[in-house]
């Protein structure tokens, strides 16, 4: 509900007001292009304190490059740890430039709606503590939005597909950036990208989260300053301003405030928090300290959309999983080839627009070309997870013969050791999925399992707690994921027959520490 505004904290709009000359001098350096914004935000700013209360802002030295960063750059993007005072820097920013930029609009955009309500609160909380003689007067007033009778207006939203789209934007300020879901943010960021290009500023803020996200994609690429020859520019290769602050640039934070924290946080919040590392916020079912350390590499060759990372190796044995898809522009289909002897990433295939009869062809080609090296068919074991359209892959494969295809099509066994056979191919449950990734876990954090694909390590990133299980978080996906734990799940078979595959695949190695002697008496 919008205050009144008749109020006294609020001054009305268009009306006539007597300035002295001390007050217009004032005025005047407050709306100084060049200089206006610290001299505003040193003298008539005003923050709620969470400890003292209502007080003037006094930027820090880091703060004070931080609102010359915001001011002298069109784009820039701020990486900044926790409780470091972005968000009150900006919302001073913000309504210096809405008071000042005459028929400007000012869009804030975080990335929950309570975020974009506390920094409006902050805004409403200076605008009230400013004297009038400063102000702008207020046509329109409320939580989500105040217009000014310069023609400006604040308005702040939480950050969706659409937000923004259709207004003409003077400045984009985007809060905890890195946070808003993968999804959302690349579609809001190509929705909103071109009403920027009329000259329109943006302004982008957070602690770190996953290193592939669009706040990641922008900040590394505002670190690039190096043109095409190598010569060094002032700006990214993306157009942006790249500014950092660390937590020990605050008065009040020394080695003891960073050990009390890190104690309460522990090592890896306070590196993701504090040190602003890009480690993982969500619960992974890989460890985000060992995410980090996963790169990925280019393919040695590429045989169509299947890439190969390394040259198949006579002697040892491999494993093809295939994970099927209806191939409609859905669901991805994906194909993974393991070394089982060294449980090494050989080769992947990932698509989401080929047929299932063109799939089972992928399949074929990437068994045969495996067998054109090793010259063993009895080191190939291939097998596709059968589980719903997994059927639909079962009758094609059987359609194209299984006389046809190289190597051993593999399927589970029924438990307690009976030989009998379930229906070809391998049937996921969730007691099996997470019997599965666990074993992937801990040979990926063990460094067992060489990942080289960096696709891959990207679904590893997003692939978190479930439920009971684990999956893609919303909009992302897994099928890579889900063809290396057919994979694994295949391996595991296999040790019964191969036991020199099962050194890698096993928890514990067979190192046994002897007791320690003792004597009885």
């Amino acid at each position: 509900m919008a205050k009144s505004l008749d109020g006294v904290l609020i001054k009305k709009a268009h009306r006539k007001t007597e300035f002295t000359s001390e007050q217009l001098q004032e005025f005047k350096k407050c709306a100084d292009p060049k200089t206006g914004p610290e001299y505003f935000m040193s003298n008539f700013f005003s923050i709620q304190h969470p400890v003292h209360g209502n007080m003037k802002y006094i930027p820090y030295d880091y703060q004070k490059r931080l609102i010359h960063t915001y001011h002298d750059n069109r784009f820039s993007i701020s990486m900044m740890p926790r409780q470091t005072g972005k968000s009150t820097s900006a919302a001073g920013y913000l309504l210096w430039f809405a008071m000042f930029v005459p028929d400007s609009t000012v869009l804030v955009a975080a990335h929950k709606y309570a975020g974009a309500q506390e920094i409006m609160q902050r805004i409403r909380y200076a605008y009230e503590g400013c004297p009038d003689h400063i102000r702008a007067g207020a046509v329109s007033y409320n939580k989500g939005s105040i217009e000014f009778d310069n023609g400006s207006r604040i308005v702040a939203q939480t950050t969706t597909e659409n937000t923004g789209r259709g207004m003409s934007i003077s400045l984009l300020y985007c809060d905890e950036f890195a946070f808003v879901r993968p999804t959302i943010a690349r579609e809001f960021w190509t929705s909103i990208s071109p009403t920027l290009t009329t000259g329109g500023k943006a302004i982008i803020t957070s602690t770190p989260n996953s290193d592939e996200d669009q706040f990641a994609l922008l900040w590394k690429q505002a670190n690039k300053t190096e043109d095409e020859h190598g010569n060094p520019t002032d700006l990214g290769v993306n157009g942006f301003r790249a500014y950092r602050s660390y937590w020990n640039e605050h008065p009040d934070r020394d080695e003891e405030w960073a050990k009390e924290e890190r104690a309460k946080l522990g090592d890896e919040r306070f590196r993701r928090e504090m040190d602003c590392e890009f480690i993982i916020n969500d619960e992974t079912l890989i460890a985000p300290t060992k995410l980090i350390d996963l790169q990925g590499i280019d393919p040695i060759n590429q045989m169509g959309q299947v890439r190969w990372y390394s040259k198949p190796e006579k002697g040892d044995i491999y494993v093809v999983s295939w994970d099927p898809s209806l191939g409609t522009g859905g669901d991805y289909s994906a194909m993974q080839v393991i070394n089982a002897t060294t449980t090494e990433q050989v080769a992947e295939w990932k698509h989401n627009r080929t047929t299932i009869p063109e799939q089972v062809r992928v399949f074929v080609d990437i068994i045969r070309h495996l067998n054109e090296t090793l010259e063993d068919q009895n080191s190939i074991y291939y097998s596709v997870e059968n589980n719903t359209l997994g059927e639909a892959a079962l009758i094609s494969l059987a359609e194209f013969g299984e006389e046809n295809i190289p190597g051993i099509f593999l399927s589970e066994t029924k438990a307690m050791g009976n030989a009998r056979r379930y229906r070809k191919g391998f049937n996921t449950t969730n007691k099996s999925k997470i019997s599965a990734c666990a074993k992937l876990k801990n040979l990926v954090e063990s460094g067992k399992l060489k990942i080289k694909s960096r696709p891959l390590v990207s679904e590893l990133k997003n692939f978190v707690a479930h439920g009971t299980s684990y999956a893609a978080k919303p909009g992302e996906h897994d099928d890579l994921v889900m063809a290396v734990v057919l994979g694994i799940r295949m391996m595991q078979q296999l040790q019964e027959y191969h036991k020199n595959i099962g050194d890698n695949l096993r928890d514990h190695n067979d190192d046994v520490i002897e007791p320690l002697p003792f004597i009885m008496i």
